[in-house]
């Protein structure tokens, strides 16, 4: 009880389809149609002309050494542990606050480059960097 007949073979179909193909077409159509009006109703609007031009300002770089005997100079000076704080503390209230470089000698006791991490840090200084000699 065969109901196909005889002719019929099991051929692969190698047309395409084209009725879903055009029927997404006109529905993106008729979307676009429909939303590019709305998309063209704006606000008029005289914007202010201005230029930008950015500023260049560039932070100091504070040189803060610690020599071998503890001893402090802020820009290769001497200074005392007083006016150490001192400095950090005007420094630290500069805009824009300049770079802390601090150069410490390998044979210093760590709690003097401590004493003076925590003193800048009192006073308020943001950018700390350590100078080290790089190793040949």
């Amino acid at each position: 009880m065969s109901f196909g007949t005889q002719d019929d073979t099991d051929e692969v179909m190698n047309e395409i389809n084209m009725t879903p193909l055009v029927d997404v077409m006109l529905v993106l159509l008729i979307i676009f149609i429909i939303t590019i009006p709305v998309m063209k109703h704006s606000v008029n609007v005289d914007l202010p002309r201005a230029t930008n031009q950015p500023e260049n300002v560039k932070p100091e770089t504070v040189n803060l050494s610690i020599d071998a005997d503890g001893q402090y100079h802020w820009n290769a000076q001497p200074i005392s542990d007083e006016a150490l704080v001192t400095q950090l503390q005007v420094e630290g209230a500069k805009d824009p606050q300049p770079d802390l470089h601090i150069r410490g000698d390998k044979n210093v006791r760590y709690e003097r480059v401590a004493q003076a991490m925590a003193a800048a840090q009192r006073a308020g200084v943001r950018k700390i960097g350590f100078v080290t000699d790089p190793v040949k």
